[in-house]
């Protein structure tokens, strides 16, 4: 992944939007598939291949960009083991940890608002 300019639009507008606590938390995981890493990863270590079966839809070069910016961001430990084959383990740093009851709410959360949005489709259908 290359470099992106500091002076660039895309920057600037970073610099802006990440000066909430908030906002910032929500670039560290969004995204279509960094929670989605994190929640497979709540109760312990996987396999990069054991990530992959887990996740349906998720190209093995996006799951690598996505565990790299999750590394980067010190979400993810990367742990390579001298072996050959070489053998490569994720899993969630404390700071990844501490999202964990987050999540489970904002989860609750996504299954309310989807069940009351199927109840208005029905209804509108119905």
């Amino acid at each position: 992944m290359g470099k992106r300019k500091e002076n660039s639009t895309n920057s600037i507008n970073e610099q802006y939007i990440t000066e909430c606590d908030l906002t910032y938390a929500v670039c560290k995981i969004g995204g279509r598939w960094k929670l989605l890493i994190l929640c497979k990863l709540e109760y312990g270590k996987l396999r990069f291949s054991e990530i992959r079966n887990q996740i349906k839809g998720i190209t093995e070069r996006m799951l690598t960009l996505q565990l790299r910016e999750l590394e980067k961001a010190g979400l993810v430990k990367r742990t390579v083991y001298a072996e050959v084959p070489p053998r490569v383990d994720y899993e969630l740093t404390e700071i990844a940890s501490e999202l964990i009851p987050i999540w489970k709410q904002l989860s609750n959360w996504g299954n309310k608002h989807k069940n009351l949005t199927q109840q208005e489709t029905l209804s509108e259908n119905g």
